[in-house]
């Protein structure tokens, strides 16, 4: 088909996708400013693509040998198990679900480690541990991307109902731990040494990988309408996005890094997990359809698209940002194109494509 018969945002989007996908698998650091010297010596490049941190990624047959390409490469290397590195067996378990690779080793070894291995809270919670620092004690909102929709979905592919369970009992654990009951919004951390929030932030990124993992899961689980654990993400969810709303920048479209907080930047990775989010939950029926929600989602991804660069990059991006103990930390992150900026971009611009399907 020719550009001129394709609706001309349809069009958009998928230019931007493609060069998003490019731009994600060719970030690099060349300042040096970004890299990370572990303990053993390794030096692991934040930003690139050929390191363990998070990707999803989606697309044509060109994308999917990009990823077969990189388990591959990954796999022979081998990393440290933590949060962050098990993002990527949630791809890793639909390509071997698909029977295009076999990956039931890694799939098992991974899932075996965090089910029993994998360092605990009290109430049983997943430990966010990362490269540097084991976060003892602590709760994180990332982890329920990270590590609870992976083995998730290892559960289902191999038949592990355990798996299933566990994670189920992990997002109510995190929601009864990090939702703000006063604004539906979520903070960053909880820690059970001193029970507290740290500095309570209300930070956009963590906040959007709920928005994304909350629809992800009741879809990937198939839970029906009047399944309990269900109602209660959904009652969860839609609290968050109506808080998200009335947040949204009006001007641009864009969230700021600490939701609540006007004189901290906007940021640009946040609102596309939003936007996909908001978009999904409205496909799926979770929430309402109502303009205003429709409004947010359809701000949103413009927001995106318009800082997406000619040359692909979504910007607007902030760096990793562990948990503080104050506010004005958050603000002094940098941004800087990430391999998780793409990636959300990617899943807001895919999910926004299925309005034209």
């Amino acid at each position: 088909m020719s550009a001129r018969n394709v609706n001309p945002l349809k069009y958009t989007l998928l230019n931007r996708i493609s060069k998003l996908i490019d731009c994600l698998i060719n970030i690099k650091d060349d300042s040096g400013e970004f890299l990370m010297t572990l303990e053993d010596g390794r030096v692991i490049d934040t930003k690139g693509w050929n390191d363990w941190e998070f990707h999803e990624i989606t697309g044509d047959e060109d994308a999917m040998k990009i990823v077969r390409d990189w388990f591959r490469d990954r796999f022979a290397v081998g990393t440290t198990k933590n949060v962050n590195t098990m993002s990527p067996l949630l791809t890793a378990a639909y390509l071997h679900e698909s029977k295009q690779e076999n990956y039931f080793a890694h799939l098992d070894s991974w899932a075996e480690w965090v089910m029993y291995d994998m360092p605990r809270t009290e109430e049983g919670g997943l430990q966010h541990i990362t490269y540097l620092v084991d976060n003892h004690q602590q709760l994180w909102d990332d982890t329920l991307m990270m590590t609870v929709l992976p083995i998730t979905k290892i559960g289902l592919v191999l038949g592990r109902d355990e798996y299933v369970e566990e994670a189920k009992r992990q997002f109510l654990v995190h929601v009864k731990y990090l939702q703000d009951r006063e604004t539906g919004l979520w903070f960053h951390g909880w820690t059970f040494n001193g029970h507290h929030h740290f500095g309570k932030a209300r930070w956009g990124r963590g906040n959007c990988w709920v928005t994304v993992a909350i629809p992800d899961f009741i879809e990937m689980l198939n839970l029906p309408a009047s399944d309990g654990v269900r109602m209660f993400l959904v009652s969860s969810l839609l609290a968050q996005i109506n808080a998200l709303v009335s947040l949204q920048d009006p001007v641009t479209g864009l969230w700021h890094t600490i939701l609540d907080d006007s004189t901290s930047y906007l940021e640009a990775s946040a609102t596309a997990g939003f936007a996909y989010g908001i978009f999904k939950a409205l496909r799926m029926r979770l929430i309402p359809k109502e303009e205003r929600y429709m409004n947010a989602a359809k701000r949103a991804i413009q927001g995106v698209l318009d800082n997406i660069s000619e040359q692909g990059e979504l910007k607007q991006v902030s760096f990793g940002t562990p948990v503080f103990d104050d506010i004005e930390s958050y603000k002094k992150i940098p941004l800087t194109s990430m391999p998780y900026g793409q990636s959300l971009a990617l899943l807001a611009c895919t999910e926004y494509l299925r309005t034209f399907l």
